[in-house]
């Protein structure tokens, strides 16, 4: 059979900031029915490629084009009108719009000269069934979990009738039963001849959803497979161009003394309801379950940032129960969100500014901080926790991995006792996560507490002592390592 030819074709993409060169002739073709891992490293370029691909960066040399004709879009409006949509990584919804407003904004339907919202209404609940969201339409995006968020931005992509889709981790904030029903949606797109690229950094999932994959390394693609099922190790090699022993470290064993307490916690708003569980000193306690098992909810009020309608938490002995995250820092216990950059990173500050904020006790002097004390505090945790960046770069240019590292440096200054982390790699390149892990891991051998809640079960089940499972806001239970695997986790969470 004579193979279709390609929905889309590059040839020689080129993209130059000033003297530096980022990407360096780039070569790529996608054929309809198709899905296309794209993958790498952060700043191996996916991102830049997307984004010149979907009109919002412009190439510096090369050729595009797409079901034959040239094209090269000068704005995403111009990409969407000829059939190129990109749902990206960070959330592009507007909070104070409806999910219907968002769905169709920038391409509003019209009645009579007026806003047709019955049927953006309808079509927009329609995507939103393919997805298994049982929202209404009419609601506010304010409030809404990031996977809903996440799951709204795919419905939007759904109701543009695209022939080209860039699906840019679009996965990263759910769990495993909202991912399945996106690889439903995205074997229908491909019956129907639509060509995909795919990002992302969950390696297991490129297994299952994908016909080709295209590795890249500093702005140029290095390696090519034309199957889906390669085996994780020869995709992580390929991506970071040396071999790589393992993902996640050793565990290390923790002490038999207790430093956290949790005794029959419950939300005011039902979101979860008689949690107790324990945390030893240097244990790695993992929290696992579907999206809306109640996982954000619980940690999010043990640490203060949202309110406890019942229930204790003592740390090292002492009653603390926090009312707010303020109480939760001053005695030891820190949070790092889910949502890095909404809520962990100020991004147009700096570095050292952002590491700062959370230390000031420590760098003040008479009500004063001096440029020099900030920096040269800054300077010690950049260095030691390997942030790639310096003091003065303003958090927004560094990479997700990095940007999570500046987080974590902020809060671990303060030597805390117990370390929450809400999805601590989400959106993070293997090389980047495998660093976190290993800091997770220096944490608990020097005595430190560690919660990490992951929607993603091959990591929580590789760096956890323990693991807590979560369904419907109860406490389905809680495995000892040596028990934990897939089908134990999920028979709990399912419940």
């Amino acid at each position: 059979m004579t193979k279709p030819s390609p929905i889309l074709s590059l040839r020689d993409i080129r993209k130059s900031y000033g003297s530096i060169e980022v990407l360096h002739g780039i070569d790529l073709q996608v054929y309809p029915g198709e899905v296309v891992a794209l993958l790498g490293e952060n700043g191996a370029g996916k991102s830049t490629l997307s984004n010149v691909i979907s009109g919002t960066v412009q190439p510096s040399s090369g050729e595009m084009s797409l079901l034959g004709a040239p094209y090269a879009p000068a704005t995403p409006r111009e990409a969407i009108d000829q059939g190129v949509a990109m749902i990206h990584q960070e959330l592009k919804l507007l909070p104070q719009l409806s999910i219907a407003e968002n769905v169709f904004v920038g391409r509003y339907l019209m009645k009579a000269g007026r806003i047709d919202r019955k049927a953006m209404e309808e079509r927009a609940q329609s995507g939103l069934q393919r997805l298994g969201l049982n929202i209404p339409p009419s609601r506010l995006v304010e409030g809404l979990s990031t996977a809903n968020q996440q799951l709204i931005e795919i419905a939007k992509a759904l109701t543009l009738n695209a022939r080209l889709l860039i699906l840019d981790e679009p996965t990263a904030a759910l769990g495993g039963e909202e991912t399945q029903l996106l690889f439903r949606q995205i074997e229908r797109l491909k019956a129907d001849g639509v060509g995909i690229i795919y990002i992302s950094h969950r390696l297991e999932e490129i297994r299952q959803i994908a016909d080709r994959i295209v590795v890249m390394r500093d702005g140029s693609s290095v390696q090519e497979f034309d199957r889906g099922d390669v085996p994780v190790r020869t995709i992580v090699e390929a991506m970071v161009g040396r071999s790589l022993d393992r993902l996640f470290p050793a565990i290390p064993v923790p002490s038999d003394e207790v430093t956290l307490e949790v005794s029959r916690l419950t939300s005011p708003e039902d979101t979860f309801r008689d949690i107790s569980f324990s945390v030893r000193k240097g244990e790695v306690f993992g929290i696992a379950g579907l999206m809306g098992a109640g996982r954000t909810e619980l940690v999010r009020a043990l640490t203060g940032a949202d309110p406890i309608a019942a229930g204790t938490v003592t740390l090292d002995g002492r009653p603390i129960t926090p009312r707010s995250p303020i109480e939760a820092i001053r005695n030891g216990m820190v949070l790092v969100p889910e949502d890095r950059k909404l809520q962990g990173v100020v991004l147009e500050h700096s570095i050292a500014e952002n590491i700062g904020y959370a230390n000031l006790p420590e760098l003040t002097k008479g009500g004063w901080i001096t440029a020099r004390k900030l920096h040269a505090f800054a300077d010690t945790f950049i260095a030691r926790f390997g942030v790639k960046g310096h003091g003065a770069q303003n958090a927004s240019e560094l990479s997700g991995g990095n940007q999570q590292k500046v987080v974590l440096a902020k809060w671990l200054a303060r030597q805390p006792r117990v370390v929450v982390l809400d999805e601590p790699t989400r959106g993070i390149d293997v090389g980047a996560r495998s660093s976190i892990y290993e800091l997770i891991m220096e944490l608990a051998r020097g005595g430190v507490a560690v919660i990490v809640v992951s929607s993603d079960l091959e990591e929580v089940l590789g760096v956890s002592n323990r693991i807590m499972v979560m369904a419907q806001g109860n406490l389905a239970g809680i495995l000892e390592r040596e028990d934990a695997n897939d089908v134990s986790v999920m028979e709990l969470a399912t419940l």
